[in-house]
């Protein structure tokens, strides 16, 4: 049983996947369009480094001899991990396109939405919910605890529902309180009446009557004749 790879390709999945967990919590506190930009863009690559170790989990297993428990240990936080590459993938783009808009002003403040919109539970939960059941399958892959079994399956179900109620409670109130921060300028001014639309006869004034032209005096007129 290679349990020292099982150790090093598991422990480098929680390490990139709590990472992004630390990342995507700092992502809403940007103070400028440049920072929430970059920050999303290195999130966007921790991510992405993420998937590459699941995809090496099977590949470096495949090819040493003996058995492994890297696969099991994958599987808790493969799941998650499905949700981020579907979900909170799209929306991480759709933020650091929102921000790269201010490209040419990058010291703009964070615009509130943007900064709402990196706060929402389905951005931040499903990541840090991957980096902690990846956790979880450390001691898997140490061969600690084998897999499967009921009691060692029940209690990690129960510790995952238990993490992710709270993760994301804690991330829909942080998203609901930017929210306000959003519609706050919708109720600071009032309304008021426009006025009336001025009648066509009070909005344009008549030209003044140019003055008649003098009569030609005699003189004139046996001139011309």
């Amino acid at each position: 049983m290679n349990t020292t790879t099982d150790l090093i390709v598991i422990g480098t999945l929680a390490a990139v996947w709590l990472t992004a967990g630390l990342l995507a919590d700092a992502l809403p506190v940007a103070r400028t369009a440049r920072a929430l930009r970059r920050r999303a863009k290195a999130l966007s690559m921790v991510v992405g480094a993420g998937v590459a170790v699941f995809i090496a989990v099977p590949v470096v297993t495949g090819l040493l001899p003996g058995d492994s428990a890297a696969p099991a240990a994958a599987l808790f936080p493969a799941v998650p991990a499905v949700v981020v590459v579907t979900v909170t993938a799209r929306r991480l783009t759709r933020i650091r396109r929102g921000a790269g808009a201010f490209a040419t002003a990058p010291m703009t403040p964070a615009p509130p939405a943007l900064l709402a919109a990196a706060a929402h539970p389905l951005l931040a939960t499903p990541l840090q919910v991957t980096g902690l059941a990846a956790v979880i399958g450390i001691p898997i892959a140490a061969g600690l605890v084998e897999v499967p079994g009921a009691e060692v399956a029940g209690i990690a179900i129960t510790v995952a529902s238990v993490v992710v109620l709270t993760l994301a409670v804690r991330h829909a109130v942080r998203h609901s309180r930017l929210n306000v921060a959003v519609l706050a300028p919708l109720g600071r001014g009032r309304l008021r009446v426009r006025p009336v639309m001025q009648s066509r006869a009070e909005a344009y004034a008549a030209l003044p009557e140019e003055p008649a032209a003098p009569a030609p005096a005699a003189h004139e007129v046996g001139l011309v004749a």
